[in-house]
């Protein structure tokens, strides 16, 4: 069903797409609640909508998240991030004023899904400065550490994982590692400098990447899944 749009009476619009690149099949929820599925080309149709039912209640509680993320932004709103303290103002105007590291907002009228949006992509400029600067300085250094090479680095907002490792030992990294903890930051780095190396999830993966993070790789691969690429 390459291409599909089915509706599904508790979760709205599911997009289905077939991916020879995929191993399993994967449900992504957007911001705006729409559902993406993408499988393998080797699935039947009933496969997939059977795994679709089955996650339904998942599905839902992700839609709820997303929901309740629109229009978190008022005029008492403040984000902190790594480099940043950003700040919400209500005016006659959109606009943008930087003060060292203080950058201020101006929208006026919070309650618009175009203002949400606009604020969005603010944010997104942001965490991908903060990326670029931050991200390849601190995957040198992890590199440099533990003895792995790669080949260059790229910053992207990329909305299915956080990081990729490519045959040619080139590392993606996704913008959205900024809103995690710096731990986490780490962990990912690892994660693909560990791919470097070791190109599959097997126990020697596994068994590599625990000696460079205190036999804390499960438990850290856990905490990265309770975050979404999503998440504002």
């Amino acid at each position: 069903m390459p291409g599909k749009v089915v509706q599904f009476k508790n979760i709205g619009v599911v997009t289905f797409s077939k991916n020879r690149r995929s191993k399993n099949i994967k449900i992504s929820v957007k911001p705006d609640k729409s559902v993406l599925v993408s499988f393998p080309f080797y699935c039947s149709s009933k496969e997939v909508l059977s795994f679709v039912q089955n996650n339904e209640e998942w599905i839902w509680q992700q839609q709820r998240k997303m929901e309740s993320r629109r229009n978190k932004f008022d005029v008492n709103s403040e984000i902190k991030t790594k480099l940043h303290r950003i700040k919400f103002i209500l005016g006659e105007n959109y606009n943008i004023e930087t003060k060292k590291d203080t950058i201020q907002i101006t929208v006026t009228n919070f309650n618009s899904d175009k203002t949400q949006e606009y604020i969005e992509d603010i944010l997104t400029q942001i965490y991908r400065f903060e990326a670029k600067k931050l991200l390849p300085q601190k995957l040198t250094e992890l590199a440099e550490k533990y003895n792995f090479k790669f080949q260059k680095v790229t910053i992207r907002n990329n909305k299915r994982n956080w990081g990729s490792c490519s045959s040619k030992n080139n590392i993606s990294l996704n913008l959205q590692m900024m809103k995690l903890p710096d731990n986490l930051i780490d962990y990912i780095l690892l994660h693909e400098l560990v791919h470097t190396e070791i190109k599959n999830h097997g126990e020697k993966f596994w068994k590599k990447l625990n000696s460079i993070t205190n036999n804390k790789a499960r438990e850290l691969a856990k905490q990265v899944k309770q975050y979404s690429t999503y998440t504002l």
